[in-house]
């Protein structure tokens, strides 16, 4: 009868410590293996079948996951906070983290948590993306206003912001001091909005401008769209009768939905 070979696996970025044991705890193999897809592919070749595979949950984790899927019977992500927890020991180092992990593994211990499909990361990831440039992006504005009133500069705070207003406030404002222009100029590259920076665009895959219906209802969620892939996506299309219908209909979420849509776009004077 085959019995199941139980990998831990103690993931950092450059090596892997990896464990394998059998039902009774015997350790059959240990090492090292480089963290990249060809040594994995090599190394996972010497390990017998059926094998489980489990891991810690780090930054890393979400390609060796979806390479290591297909070897596998089950791959297995612990939580690491509930796994230090149980698995707490004096003396610790990466062959030792892994066969803790591998004892987890077969004795059921294992605190494992969810991993969503590789779609949804991706998702995931884009939104995160986009999050950080636009919170980027606002902060290099507020530095272009903070170094204005720092200076005494009179100035449309509404307005700041639009490239024609922008432009013309230095070139014709003699407020401004010499010392403050370069500043102001590097502050307003690094603060274009992620679509009117050169390639700052996370465009959909499919279906960028929308069709004929979705604009004439609103537009294209930008937000959903980079998500979901598709702006015909039946996600999406079950959002946007929510913001028609809904956020448009109330004050605070129809200012929502024009900044959101301004947001993007400040070309315009």
């Amino acid at each position: 009868m085959t019995t199941m070979n139980y990998i831990g696996l103690d993931v950092h970025k450059k090596t892997i410590s990896y464990c394998v044991k059998d039902a009774a705890g015997q350790v059959l193999q240990e090492g090292k293996v480089g963290s990249t897809r060809r040594e994995l592919d090599c190394w996972i070749k010497t390990v017998p079948h059926p094998r489980t595979i489990a891991m810690e949950a780090t930054i890393f984790t979400g390609w060796i996951y979806d390479h290591l899927f297909p070897h596998a019977e089950k791959v297995k992500v612990a939580h690491p906070l509930m796994l230090r927890a149980i698995a707490a020991a004096k003396k610790k180092n990466d062959t030792i983290d892994a066969g803790k992990i591998a004892d987890c593994l077969r004795c059921d211990f294992l605190p494992e948590c969810p991993m969503v499909s590789t779609e949804i990361r991706e998702r995931r990831r884009i939104l995160r993306y986009r999050h950080l440039l636009v919170r980027q992006m606002v902060q290099m504005k507020n530095r272009v206003s903070g170094l204005l009133m720092e200076t005494g500069v009179e100035h449309h705070k509404q307005r700041l912001h639009k490239v024609g207003y922008f432009h013309e406030l230095l070139s014709t404002n003699q407020e401004v001091p010499p010392c403050i222009r370069p500043l102001l100029k590097i502050s307003r590259e690094r603060g274009s909005s992620p679509a009117s920076a050169p390639g700052g665009r996370i465009a959909p895959q499919q279906g960028q401008g929308g069709t004929p219906q979705q604009k004439a209802a609103g537009g294209v969620c930008f937000v959903a769209t980079a998500a979901f892939g598709d702006p015909n996506h039946p996600d999406v299309a079950y959002l946007r009768p929510y913001r028609d219908e809904m956020l448009s209909r109330h004050k605070v979420g129809h200012n929502h939905l024009c900044t959101h849509r301004a947001g993007p776009r400040e070309d315009s004077r």
